[in-house]
């Protein structure tokens, strides 16, 4: 059964303006699902590592003329040698817009030299895991609401629904499409099968890397560190690698959209780069793969429960604000005193903190790193901040913060 992605609409105007539309994101999102679902008549094809379907590689401008577009190539870093054939076909149709749309399942490469030479003539969308309201059919989400009117969010929440997911379930099973309709006991059969599939192939090609057995004990133990502070130092020490390597395997993990870091936030913009970041891999389901969760309820008791729930949270959030468009940074703050705030959203020179709490019922407490944190900054501009909990209804707890369940659509 299809199900409605909340970023279609983009897409579909990126391509009624751009030439050439990119969408990247990690392997089985629904990358090609969505596009031969919104695009039917379009002429389609996957490229390969190991093999140069119809010459592509060899005569890029004969494979494009045996294919004329408005055409579909997946996985297009597997055949680099089309972007300058795709660079000269647009020139020479100036003007048109849709007449290709790319995948890729990596960041760097490919796509760098697209955006470099076709600068103002490609569109880029990222495509994620399914998110809670496309895994209940719900094309809307509350964001838009909160970056809005969330002195009204309130009131506006009452005609409001929720997802009828389970908690634990929700982080254990992950948010790949494939897996949503497996029976409970081939869920990590499908996470061991992702795993040796991302190792073997997708990372193999993106960096260089001798010892694959260690890249894959070094994801294991990134999944153990999701919504921690990224140490290089202590990384390297861990599995025993340079933190160097620690350093470049983690831009790979990136680079493929396994794992997403966010900037520590200061006043100072130095500072922003010079602080730890902070860092959350994009699915939890792998994270209890390689935690060897076998099922959802084990997660109650592990240690790993929150820093799992925090990772959903923050990757739901990012998935709610592309499907508006807006342009964006993320960050996290930590002080020196201790006090934290796990997300920060910076959306037209306003800061939106959130704070990610296991507990259904949520006290002013809960709010002290968001209340220590618009202290700190009494210059900046804040928003409402919110706490993202267990709780059944949203409530305010603070004058300036309100408690929103993880489930509100």
């Amino acid at each position: 059964m299809y199900r409605e992605r909340l970023l279609s609409n983009r897409l579909i105007r990126l391509t009624q303006h751009f030439p050439v539309t990119v969408v990247s994101g990690a392997r089985q999102v629904g990358k090609t699902t969505l596009l031969k679902h919104l695009f039917p008549h379009h002429d389609y094809v996957v490229f390969d590592a190991s093999l140069d379907l119809e010459g592509a590689r060899r005569d890029p401008d004969l494979f494009l003329r045996n294919h004329p577009s408005p055409l579909i190539l997946d996985e297009i870093q597997y055949a680099p040698e089309l972007v300058s054939a795709i660079k000269r076909m647009v020139d020479r149709s100036p003007g048109i817009a849709g007449q290709f749309v790319l995948t890729g399942s990596q960041q760097w490469q490919v796509l760098k030299t697209l955006a470099e030479s076709l600068a103002g003539r490609t569109a880029f969308l990222d495509l994620q895991s399914f998110s809670l309201q496309e895994l209940s059919n719900c094309t809307n989400g509350w964001m838009a609401q909160w970056l809005t009117a969330p002195e009204q969010f309130v009131q506006w929440s009452k005609s409001g629904s929720y997802a009828a997911i389970d908690l634990k379930d929700w982080l254990w099973r992950g948010a790949m499409p494939a897996v949503q309709t497996l029976p409970d006991d081939l869920v990590m059969d499908f996470w061991a099968g992702y795993h040796r599939t991302y190792v073997e192939r997708d990372a193999r090609l993106v960096g260089e890397v001798q010892d694959w057995h260690e890249f894959g004990r070094f994801i294991g133990l990134m999944t153990a560190l999701t919504g921690q502070e990224i140490n290089y130092s202590q990384l390297g020490r861990e599995i025993g690698i340079t933190p160097q390597t620690s350093r470049r395997w983690l831009q790979i993990l990136e680079a493929t959209y396994q794992w997403h870091s966010l900037s520590a936030f200061s006043g100072n913009p130095v500072k922003r780069v010079s602080s730890k970041s902070k860092g959350h891999l994009t699915d939890t389901g792998l994270a209890c793969y390689h935690a060897r969760l076998s099922t959802p309820h084990m997660l109650a008791s592990h240690p790993l429960f929150g820093a799992l729930f925090e990772t959903a949270v923050v990757q739901e959030l990012r998935k709610q604000v592309a499907a508006t468009g807006s342009t964006t940074s993320w960050y996290h703050w930590r002080s020196a005193g201790g006090a934290e705030v796990d997300l920060l959203l910076e959306k037209d020179d306003t800061l939106y903190p959130f704070e990610c709490k296991l507990t259904s019922n949520p006290s002013k407490r809960d709010a002290s790193g968001i209340n220590a944190f618009r202290a700190a900054y009494p210059n900046r501009r804040i928003g409402k901040g919110a706490v993202i909990c267990a709780v059944e209804r949203p409530r305010w707890i603070s004058e300036e913060v309100l408690a929103v369940p993880w489930n509100l659509l």
